[in-house]
């Protein structure tokens, strides 16, 4: 049983998501409605509550509401969010970012699957502001049932209409079931930054906010993997998993990971470890400010080049680097896959606009060794989507067989 949240807009036809909601309690899930304030003047929220048993939640401001921050709550907890129908209005707002009543916020908050089930007018179906609020939404990773052809309550005829209640519970059904891929699985990542300290007060860095690991734990989360996140020192809270383990320096990092790499089915370096050290460590007093400084410099261990060679000819785990480039980044990328004896590098070129730390997207190449896939610019969490439909190719390819003794 998943626990679903039913977003029901302002269109003619959410009569038709109380079947939705009808057919999903049948299948056995439990589901919260939630309905706009428009979806309100169709269907009465009563209606909704008698069918689901649960209160339907109508506004941000409901009261009894707040204490919880309950669009946060509900967000956190639900493992997939069904939008039907989504009006013309609603794709917009959900592709914008605005935030305002309820569903919208929830849409924003949470981290489980979305799926939407557009229905309105044929000329607003097909204008080219919906059209690319729908493009911006698929590449976020947004599922869509396809609205069907018919007769329309305007009187029209053509595409627009809500798909049938049982099209929506079935594609509904199979994201959650897709949600659960990696049940059975541990997926071990790394995520963030590492810090060097040069002495009690100073200490070398980088850019990397965690981002992109905390998306890709997050997924990996959802799609029912025990998650082993190991991340560095960070500004942004880290999704919950089964397992954080929190580290500060290069060699926390490398302790951290090569102590677990050896019980997880796939490693996902995703954290930027730092290159270099002060050599023989901090300081322990303050380094005085003097006209000058000289700093030597120790390189760090490279944990992905470690991992690769202690699997050696095995295939398990598997190993995926992460390579943050300028200049031929599918080149370099390339380089470090066939030295690191890894089997997939994400390549993506910092000085790139909206692709580089500390910023909610990405562009990345996924380089394997017979193929090379850039993707568009498109949200960490999208990327992450994508990178573990790759993970999870690799884990259902069987293992080599062991070769002969002689």
């Amino acid at each position: 049983m998943a626990r679903i949240a039913l977003g029901v807009t302002g269109g003619i036809s959410a009569y038709k998501s109380v079947e939705v909601a009808r057919l999903l309690q049948k299948r056995g899930h439990e589901v919260r409605a939630i309905m706009t304030r428009s979806a309100r003047r169709f269907v009465g929220p009563l209606t909704f509550e008698a069918i689901t048993g649960a209160p339907v939640i109508t506004g941000l401001f409901t009261p009894g509401t707040n204490a919880e921050i309950e669009h946060i709550a509900i967000a956190s907890t639900v493992d997939l969010l069904v939008v039907a129908p989504a009006t013309a209005n609603s794709l917009a707002r959900f592709a914008h970012g605005l935030a305002d009543d309820f569903l919208s916020a929830m849409y924003l908050a949470t981290r489980a699957p979305v799926l939407i089930a557009p229905s309105m007018n044929t000329n607003m179906w097909e204008h080219p502001a919906t059209r690319a609020n729908l493009e911006t939404l698929r590449g976020r990773g947004v599922q869509f049932v396809e609205p069907g052809e018919g007769y329309l309550a305007c009187g029209w005829v053509g595409a627009g209409r809500l798909a049938e209640p049982q099209t929506i519970v079935d594609a509904a059904e199979a994201l959650l079931r897709g949600a659960r891929s990696l049940d059975g699985r541990r997926v071990l990542v790394t995520a963030g930054p590492t810090i060097e300290d040069l002495d009690p007060v100073r200490f070398i860095g980088n850019r990397s906010s965690g981002r992109m690991g905390f998306a890709i734990a997050a997924e990996a989360a959802r799609r029912g993997a025990h998650v082993v996140l190991i991340a560095g020192p960070t500004a942004v809270d880290a999704p919950p998993v089964a397992e954080l383990v929190r580290v500060r320096s290069a060699r926390d990092m490398h302790d951290a990971v090569v102590a677990r790499a050896s019980h997880v089915d796939a490693v996902v370096m995703a954290a930027a470890v730092a290159d270099y050290t002060r050599a023989g460590g901090a300081a322990q007093a303050k380094i005085e400010p003097a006209p000058s400084l000289a700093l030597h410099l120790e390189r760090t261990a490279d944990i992905l080049a470690e991992l690769g060679r202690r699997r050696g000819d095995h295939s398990r785990p598997v190993l995926v680097g992460f390579a943050a480039q300028t200049g031929d980044v599918e080149a370099a990328a390339r380089r470090k896959l066939i030295a690191k004896r890894v089997d997939l590098i994400v390549a993506n070129d910092v000085t790139a606009p909206g692709a580089g730390f500390d910023v909610d997207t990405n562009q990345v190449t996924l380089v394997s060794h017979d193929a090379s896939e850039p993707l568009p610019l498109m949200a960490k969490t999208a990327v992450a989507s994508v990178l573990l439909d790759r993970v999870e190719a690799l884990l259902a390819t069987p293992a080599p067989a062991p070769a002969p003794a002689h």
